[in-house]
């Protein structure tokens, strides 16, 4: 898919899309430090693009329970040598995962198409209209806090309500800043300021998140919601995060973010048979 084909497809989401993860880290959660070398890096986009993935998602700074943020040159060294590796021998569709808006520019200008905010707009004041102004589309994700604590016991009175007023309040602030709303994509964040449970139910009501009209993306790839419920290490939550995914596209999902394309790929095309999706 190239980014003509997914602005077609962001008019009419109707098929499910595979994003791959590339966290250019040597802390993130599931494979840091395994891609921090430039040239492993670069391999391993081409290798899930082969294998399927529609987009590629590039952090280089890890948002995983705990971590600690990293400075911008740090930031700025990762990633944007390998969006342009990977752009100068591709034309997929590539997502910068970072809530800064310097970053976000950089990688904007090196190639990337797509912008994976985890702050939903909320961390850096100048993001919404860096977004506007690029014309970008954009995943506002839902978070409670801030990665290093985000953890730290979160709490809610009714956890779909307060992610539908979340959203809700920013896409008014994305609009007031220019954005069009066509552009932007709703994650409810699974694993980030959010206990076991609130994973699954998140899951579960996914259809009241995607009644607001938006289409919906979901990150259950490995996360420890899967690990702790069936008492796994990360290399052992595949069928975990299977199930996760095929539950989410038979409820509105339309995006996963996952770091097994393979398997990934199979899991969706049986799912949208059962589904009917053409």
């Amino acid at each position: 898919m190239n980014f003509s084909e997914f602005n077609s497809w962001l008019k009419s989401p109707s098929k499910t899309l595979i994003m791959g993860v590339l966290n250019l880290t040597p802390d993130s959660f599931s494979d840091g430090g395994l891609f921090s070398n430039p040239d492993k890096a670069l391999s391993q986009g081409l290798k899930m693009i082969n294998e399927g993935a529609h987009i590629i998602d590039i952090g280089g700074e890890s948002t995983r329970p705990g971590s600690n943020p990293v400075s911008i040159d740090k930031e700025l060294d990762r990633t944007i040598p390998i969006i342009e590796k990977i752009r100068s021998t591709s034309n997929c569709v590539i997502s910068i995962d970072s809530y800064k808006s310097i970053i976000v520019e950089a990688a904007l200008n090196a190639g990337a198409n797509i912008v994976n905010d985890i702050s939903g707009l909320t961390f850096d004041n100048k993001m919404a209209k860096l977004l506007a102004k690029h014309n970008a589309p954009f995943i506002l994700m839902h978070i409670k806090g801030k990665p290093k604590s985000m953890q730290q016991n979160p709490n809610y009175n009714n956890l779909i309500n307060e992610i539908l007023s979340f959203f809700t309040k920013q896409i008014s602030a994305a609009q007031s800043a220019g954005i069009d709303t066509s552009k932007i994509i709703l994650d409810p964040g699974l694993g980030f300021g959010k206990k076991i449970e609130h994973n699954f139910e998140i899951i579960r009501k996914l259809p009241q998140i995607c009644a607001m009209g938006f289409p919906a993306l979901v990150g259950p790839s490995r996360k420890s919601f899967i690990g702790e419920t069936l008492n796994l290490p990360i290399n052992q939550r595949i069928e975990g995060t299977m199930a996760s995914i095929t539950a989410s596209i038979m409820n509105g999902a339309r995006i996963v973010r996952v770091h097994d394309i393979e398997e990934t790929r199979r899991t969706v095309a049986i799912t949208e048979k059962i589904i009917g999706f053409s």
